[in-house]
């Protein structure tokens, strides 16, 4: 009670409202902590973190210097790819043959390039795609064998006790395309040049 008694006569005289305000600035403890420097849980120039990346920079280039043999050699084996097509991701092989459902403008024969891939790899590495690989990076050659409409749906609507029953039949339009090869290009680790052009890509 005797504490609100002198803070409603110090709030009458705004003289006196001012010093208390003041005094209770320079009590605050916020300029200690305003002042005190963030502390650096990594700090980026430590001896022990410089060493640390040159070590991973020594492996990844061995890693790339290794793989680079293979391709130059001809030692990769088979090569597989996972590509991006119409919505759908394939994991496709040379020989493979994929089906691509609903209309589709290739015509039978024509020669495609799939430039969406998300993944590439052979017998002792593997190539990921952030999401895609780097364009010019991995050629996937494809050509259109055959375009088909899928077998026949039938689809039946009844309503009870309303007299209504109807029987109605639909086929979708397919593609099917055979996998030519799939070639890595280049050497990797290396800026390439190549844009993708999103109108071309199927």
């Amino acid at each position: 009670m005797f504490l609100l008694r002198q803070l409603t006569r110090m709030s009458c005289q705004p003289s006196r409202l001012s010093n208390l305000t003041k005094s209770m600035r320079s009590l605050s403890i916020t300029p200690f902590f305003d002042q005190k420097q963030a502390v650096q849980l990594f700090p980026r120039g430590d001896r022990k973190h410089k060493e640390i990346n040159q070590m991973d920079d020594k492996e990844c280039e061995n890693v790339f210097n290794k793989v680079n043999q293979q391709l130059r050699k001809d030692e990769e084996g088979r090569l597989f790819a996972v590509i991006h097509l119409c919505g759908k991701q394939f994991k496709v092989t040379a020989g493979d043959i994929i089906l691509v459902e609903g209309y589709w403008p290739p015509a039978i024969g024509d020669q495609i390039s799939l430039e969406k891939v998300m993944l590439a790899g052979g017998k002792d590495f593997t190539l990921i795609g952030m999401p895609l690989v780097d364009p010019g990076l991995v050629d996937v050659k494809a050509t259109i064998i055959e375009k088909t409409l899928s077998h026949t749906k039938t689809i039946f609507k009844k309503k009870r006790r309303k007299q209504y029953m109807r029987t109605n039949f639909q086929r979708s339009p397919h593609t099917m395309i055979r996998i030519n090869t799939i070639n890595i290009k280049g050497e990797i680790n290396e800026p390439t040049t190549k844009v993708i052009n999103e109108k071309q890509i199927f």
